[in-house]
């Protein structure tokens, strides 16, 4: 798995320090890494899509502060790993408030960025494949598997429902199922795959999914109905 990592830094200096050390860590761990680079924070939320796993986050920037840009990324990415560069501690109590996974204090030594960047890599490898990649006008999102509550097939078109909205992409059912199954998804028919986390209840020939009734087909209704009480009861 390659992932995707950006730099945002408004001094060249510390940006090629951090490329650097990628760059070491990647041959230490036989492991790549697509970088990108920015020079404020200005420039990687404009038109925003959420491609990366790691950024590399500057606090204090000529023309932004890092705080703000990382409010502004929760807003449309929850789950990428953002990690601030600072030469102010204080500043790491606050990092809580948009979910930061470390500090590193400048002048950033080797030591200190391979422990923060190795548990960054562990925590991705963790959840590896726990995402689908949908498209969107503006480019690509990431949505992750237990953000779904189901996935509907009509006509070679699969819309993916989750509590933030409805994504709609073209592909097969039988596709789908298979990229999801892992994850604990089941179908109750043929149009409906369905995350089982998310089933509320069941009322008659309906699963209650989110804020949803959908449909169980007779062939489907008692695989699907062993499937939720296994995963109910901890048989997984």
């Amino acid at each position: 798995m390659k992932y995707r990592i950006a730099i945002v830094e408004d001094e060249k200096a510390s940006r090629e320090l951090v490329k650097k050390y990628i760059k070491r860590y990647s041959i230490e761990h036989n492991r790549f890494f697509d970088v990108v680079e920015f020079e404020d924070g200005t420039e990687i939320i404009r038109d925003y899509e959420g491609k990366f796993d790691i950024i590399f986050l500057d606090i204090e920037m000529k023309h932004s502060n890092g705080m703000e840009i990382a409010e502004k990324i929760r807003e449309k990415d929850k789950n990428v790993i953002i990690i601030f560069k600072t030469n102010m501690a204080q500043y790491a109590i606050k990092g809580y408030s948009v979910d930061a996974l470390s500090f590193l204090l400048k002048p950033v030594p080797y030591f200190a960025f391979y422990q923060e960047f190795k548990r960054s890599i562990e925590k991705l490898d963790a959840r590896e494949d726990s995402y689908i990649l949908v498209p969107v006008e503006s480019g690509i999102k990431k949505v992750m598997t237990n953000d779904i509550n189901y996935v509907e097939s009509m006509k070679h078109t699969l819309t993916i429902k989750t509590k933030q909205g409805d994504y709609s992409m073209r592909g097969v059912m039988k596709d789908m199922e298979s990229k999801l199954e892992k994850y604990y998804f089941f179908r109750c028919n043929n149009c409906y795959l369905v995350n089982l986390a998310k089933v509320k209840g069941i009322q008659g020939e309906f699963a209650v999914v989110g804020n949803d009734e959908l449909k169980m087909s007779r062939a489907r209704k008692k695989p699907f109905l062993e499937a939720l009480t296994s995963y109910v009861g901890g048989v997984k």
